[in-house]
């Protein structure tokens, strides 16, 4: 296994690439490149370990094991004397699971995720090796290509060596798949024609109408925190941000009790509960009884991620045949606390790939030859897609419409999300050409009510949000984060356990309250790591925060 990198030299001799100086001159020898057409077969049988996420969800392919990853093997392995193997990740638990391959010495070729942090971490626990470059860019020019054109290239350093290639993210500043379906039908009932915004006292006030008229006894509903992404404070946040704050406390992985932000939210979140809106046992409630809630008609709303078959909503509609639901489309403008419609843009970029420093050098030539033939057109259009008649079918105007997600053939039916977690690392969403062909294509088109403009409007208006300055990528931090690494589990189970305290606090106390367990958080590791983010950042080891020509401010104090 390859040396681990120490903290503080993680990065240190590229700082300058981090934070977006692109690298200079380009990569010698690209001119010579000639992808697939320069590849042998590999004489001796090389194996190639591909990560895919097992996400437990029912109805799902073995997602080691089904038509598609046969089909790779076929199309691809089989022509290069490469043995494809797809490595099962759980979802929930990607850290140990990859902790425990390494610890067997059986990590898969590949490592991959979303979230940066997650590579440092991998860098310094010497999982990832340094590749090569040149031989990338001769192997997969056009995977290559792409991270010239997206201004990628910058990303690739850690400690002065290559470690990391990067997947597109197409419209990365919008998350236009994630939607919250609210029951316009209720508001209509009790005078509303519009969704008030949700994180507003109007909001609470049409919630108190919903209750008081009947139709509902606990209308905001509620559900127990799980873990990393919690409670993420955006809308309360003050905009522009101020920089270091956005550094110590931006990041969503740990929440940030202790400062203002997290003060509002919780205050927001204490005031729905005394109003008598929340369920009392919302901590009792899991993710899938949460759901279920909304489903059986007892809660206003439910948000989720859009797909071409959304068996959840299909559901909502055999037990709600009468209902209107509407989507809570972006707001652009403050709502009447003064507080801004922000919302967490993501990376700009998806998957960040890096190779195993257990792989051979043919192992990890083979993962260049995947990774080039997973971006041409024939093969994503495939993978994407599936089979005509099987697993989509065109409509009058031509375009691609998937068929429904249990109406495909069990011996061609797609992993989750048409595959997503098997062509990711390519491409972070399907695109069928403009934005409004590809939310047409990721969404039913066969429920009682289509959402497609409610979508695109949401896409088209968090385009302005980001313009304005709401919609912020986190700070990045190009260190392991060794305070991050010791107190995360801790402080997030900690944070649930003083949350719902502060929740279920009379209005009266919750003051003195947050100031107490702030104290608390913070002595139990949260200051140590606060101390390191901005430690690292004023190191020069982070990226920066963006600057908008058309930034709006906020107006609360």
């Amino acid at each position: 296994m390859a040396a681990k990198i120490t903290r503080r030299d993680f990065l240190r001799g590229s700082a300058a690439a981090f934070v977006g100086t692109m690298m200079a001159g380009t990569i010698a020898g690209a001119e010579e490149a000639t992808g697939m057409d320069s590849w042998e077969a590999f004489s001796d049988t090389v194996t190639l370990k591909i990560p895919v996420y097992d996400r437990g969800a029912e109805g799902v392919p073995d997602v080691t094991s089904n038509y598609w990853t046969q089909w790779v093997q076929s199309e691809f392995g089989d022509k290069y004397n490469i043995n494809v193997e797809f490595v099962g990740i759980t979802r929930s638990d990607v850290m140990t699971d990859y902790a425990l391959l390494g610890a067997a010495g059986d990590l898969p070729t590949i490592l991959m995720e979303y979230d940066y942090d997650k590579l440092a971490t991998w860098a310094t626990e010497g999982y990832l090796t340094e590749y090569d470059l040149d031989q990338f860019a001769q192997i997969a020019p056009t995977y290559y290509q792409g991270m010239v054109d997206r201004d990628q290239l910058q990303y690739v350093e850690l400690a002065g060596g290559n470690y990391l290639v990067l997947s597109e993210r197409p419209y990365y500043e919008s998350t236009y798949t994630y939607n919250t379906f609210v029951r316009m039908d209720w508001l209509r009932e009790v005078g509303y024609d519009y969704i008030p915004n949700m994180a507003s006292q109007e909001y609470i006030d049409a919630m108190l109408a919903i209750k008081e008229a009947g139709i509902a006894d606990y209308p905001a509903g509620g559900a127990m925190l799980t873990g990393v992404g919690s409670d993420q404070s955006y809308p309360w946040r003050t905009y522009p941000q101020d920089e270091e704050n956005w550094v110590m406390y931006g990041d969503y992985q740990i929440p940030s009790l202790s400062s203002a932000e997290n003060k509002a939210l919780l205050k927001f979140e204490n005031q729905k509960y005394n109003a008598g809106i929340t369920n009392p046992e919302y901590y009792t409630i899991d993710s899938e009884t949460d759901k279920s809630n909304f489903i059986n008609g007892t809660t206003f709303a439910y948000s989720g991620y859009i797909s071409a078959s959304m068996d959840w909503l299909e559901s909502f509609y055999e037990q709600n045949p009468d209902a209107e639901l509407a989507i809570a489309v972006q707001s652009t403008e403050l709502n009447g606390e003064g507080y801004a419609p922000a919302y967490r843009a993501n990376n700009p970029f998806g998957m960040m790939i890096g190779f195993s420093s257990l792989a051979s050098e043919d192992e990890i030539k083979a993962a260049m030859m995947y990774m080039e033939w997973m971006c041409q057109d024939e093969t994503l259009e495939t993978f994407q897609w599936g089979i005509e008649g099987e697993n989509f079918t065109y409509d009058d105007n031509g375009s691609k419409v998937s068929v429904e997600y249990s109406e495909q053939s069990s011996d061609y039916k797609q992993g989750y999300n048409n595959s997503i977690d098997y062509w990711c690392i390519v491409t972070a969403s399907r695109s069928t050409g403009t934005i409004e062909e590809t939310i047409e294509a990721s969404l039913p088109q066969n429920l009682p009510q289509n959402f497609n403009d409610d979508v695109i409007q949401h896409y088209y208006n968090q385009v302005q949000v980001a313009d304005y300055g709401w919609a912020v990528t986190d700070c990045m931090f190009g260190d392991s984060l060794e305070s991050v690494t010791e107190y995360q589990e801790t402080l997030v189970n900690l944070y649930i356990e003083l949350r719902d305290k502060l929740v279920v606090a009379s209005e009266d106390e919750f003051d003195s309250l947050y100031e107490e367990y702030s104290q608390q958080y913070l002595d139990a590791g949260y200051q140590e790591v606060i101390d390191e983010r901005l430690a690292l950042f004023n190191e020069g080891l982070t990226t920066k925060l963006p600057t908008y020509d058309a930034a709006v401010a906020t107006t609360f104090e």
